[in-house]
């Protein structure tokens, strides 16, 4: 099915972003060019203690996103589907890092095909230089003192040393 000009790309990068990190940003930046419209989406997870609440996470990617006109940044509760139907979104941007992540992203996928068919699933590959950086790593490092400033944006970094005075 050819895509119709007249309807613009819009995709949803949906993820926890709990904290940013370089490899995120990599793929918002490429997600930024090869779409009209990208809009990063926070999922609210109550089953989840996070180490940042929604709203300073929208903070921190708006912080570091200003200079791209066509990203948004968003939070959304229950089905990302559902979500990327309400936003008139037509691709799902996901980043694949490993092997690993590929299984896990595929099975989304082929589930969002089933359950709306007009939302295509786009996978980039993590820039090489990001490829063994996560959310979860990072919150490890930080949590036993350890410097995580090559990882994440600087004002990220300085939330983390803020939140924890221990690390070096």
């Amino acid at each position: 099915m050819a895509h119709d000009a007249s309807r613009p790309l819009v995709a949803i990068y949906p993820g926890s972003f709990d904290p940013l990190t370089n490899g995120h940003l990599d793929l918002i930046s490429r997600g930024a060019r090869l779409f009209k419209k990208l809009i990063i989406a926070i999922l609210r997870n109550t089953g989840k203690q996070p180490l940042f609440p929604v709203e300073d996470r929208i903070q921190m990617i708006r912080e570091t996103t200003s200079h791209l006109d066509n990203v948004e940044v968003d939070s959304f509760e229950g089905l990302l589907i559902d979500y990327a139907s309400r936003r008139g979104a037509n691709a799902i941007l996901r980043g694949i890092r490993a092997i690993s992540d590929y299984e896990t992203e595929l099975q989304m996928a082929l589930l969002n095909r089933r359950m709306r068919p007009e939302t295509e699933t786009i996978f980039l590959l993590a820039g090489e230089e990001f490829s063994f950086i996560s959310s979860h790593m990072i919150k490890e490092i930080v949590t036993l003192g350890g410097d995580v400033s090559t990882f994440v944006p600087e004002h990220v970094a300085a939330r983390l040393r803020k939140k924890f005075p221990a690390q070096r």
